[in-house]
């Protein structure tokens, strides 16, 4: 078997290990990335890009962000529209440094594959694909990991490989928590009509999938993403099948069955899992790192966490030229990895965590969704909350809103 040293194994492709191998770029190590499919691959996703995405883009490579700004396969969306349980609904415009902003919904096939390929064009990136990780061994002074074709070693590796990651399954002590995690499905369809025209993404808060919802989001050349999120244990404990729900409320539920009336499949449901970000967990260890949803950095209430991908690879590559300057790779040293990622997101995965268990009482969305389009002190408050985690802290904590919320009757 052919064996290969490198100072850094990424395991996984997508955006958090392609965004962490990018961010070496000028670091002078030699980085071995390795993913177990062919890119293009698909991954199912929602695919929907919101600003913190494509900021981070940018600020990785210019050039990067250039070959993103000229892609075609994607569609600007220009707010979110929330459907509550008495259909109501309400648009939520997107507002970005004080105007109109927009993020985009861009298929996980094409927006991967943009990020694996300019990794590629590095020449101290060294890519390895259709290269499945079959094991994980660490010595003193290094980490081993074994393919079908290939032996590489490193002093640290970065587990980059998605909810079933293979580096967390062997170095991390990380288990499935039911009460932390989302079951969901995707499925393409072309020809639904009734998207708005700021191609809004939908949420649909149905009583029959709180905590979570069903979503309808555009994307180009008349298609869309389809797809149902719900809590896991949710699921387990009312007996969902989501399959089967999803299916009677495209076809019966008077919100959005019409739509769907000459819209015509593309392919067959798929299914996938999010660990949530709603517990702290060990995303670090002896020569290890943990990114994207191998550390269960998705939103929980959003279930979005492309941004967080690309945020926890770029802050793992940080971290990790650190360990070479410091000639230290230990887990004590590489709790300071976990700090910095909580640092910057534990707080909004509370208040996430706190909208996510307000969503399961249907009366609460429907009011408040209702109070958004006659009270404008309300709708004001979702505007700037969307775009801004302290902003739902303050709105949270404030009695006012309550107050408004509740006893406000007319347009203020």
């Amino acid at each position: 078997m052919l064996k290969k040293e490198f100072d850094v194994i990424i395991v996984g492709g997508g955006p958090s290990g392609a965004s962490c191998a990018i961010s070496f770029a000028e670091s002078g190590l030699q980085v071995a990335l390795v993913d177990k499919a062919s890119f293009p691959r698909d991954k199912t996703c929602g695919d929907a890009l919101s600003i913190d995405v494509i900021n981070q883009v940018s600020w990785m490579s210019a050039s990067l962000a250039e070959k993103f700004k000229e892609y075609q396969n994607k569609i600007a969306s220009y707010g979110v529209k929330i459907f509550s349980a008495d259909h109501s609904s309400i648009d939520i415009p997107l507002i970005y440094k004080g105007a109109k902003g927009c993020g985009y919904v861009f298929p996980r096939l094409d927006f991967d594959n943009l990020l694996f390929q300019h990794a590629k064009e590095y020449n101290n990136i060294h890519v390895f694909e259709n290269s499945e990780v079959k094991k994980i061994e660490q010595t003193k002074d290094a980490v081993i990991v074994t393919t079908k074709d290939i032996q590489i070693e490193a002093p640290i590796i970065v587990g980059a490989d998605g909810a079933h990651s293979i580096v967390s399954k062997q170095l991390s002590d990380i288990e499935v928590d039911k009460e932390h995690y989302c079951a969901g499905l995707r499925i393409y369809y072309e020809g639904i009509t009734g998207f708005n025209n700021d191609n809004m993404i939908e949420l649909h808060f149905f009583k029959d999938v709180v905590p979570g919802y069903l979503w309808l989001f555009p994307l180009a050349d008349n298609k869309a993403n389809v797809g149902i999120g719900m809590l896991s244990s949710a699921v387990a404990k009312k007996r969902v099948n989501l399959k089967e729900t999803l299916q009677r409320l495209i076809t019966n539920h008077p919100d959005i069955k019409e739509r769907f009336k000459n819209a015509k499949a593309l392919e067959t449901v798929k299914g996938y899992g999010l660990p949530l970000g709603s517990k702290k967990r060990n995303i670090s260890g002896e020569r290890f790192l943990l990114t994207g949803d191998a550390a269960s950095l998705i939103d929980p209430l959003t279930g979005e966490g492309i941004a967080n991908a690309i945020r926890s690879g770029r802050i793992a590559a940080t971290h990790v030229m650190a360990c070479f300057k410091t000639n230290d790779f230990s887990a004590a040293f590489n709790k300071s990895y976990d700090k910095e990622i909580y640092d910057k997101m534990w707080k909004e995965f509370k208040i996430s965590k706190l909208l996510q268990k307000l969503s399961t009482y249907p009366r609460l969305c429907n009011q408040i969704v209702r109070k958004a389009n006659t009270v404008k002190y309300i709708q004001g408050l979702l505007i700037e909350a969307l775009a801004s985690v302290d902003k739902r802290k303050s709105i949270l904590s404030n009695p006012k809103f309550y107050l408004k919320l509740f006893f406000s009757k007319n347009k203020d």
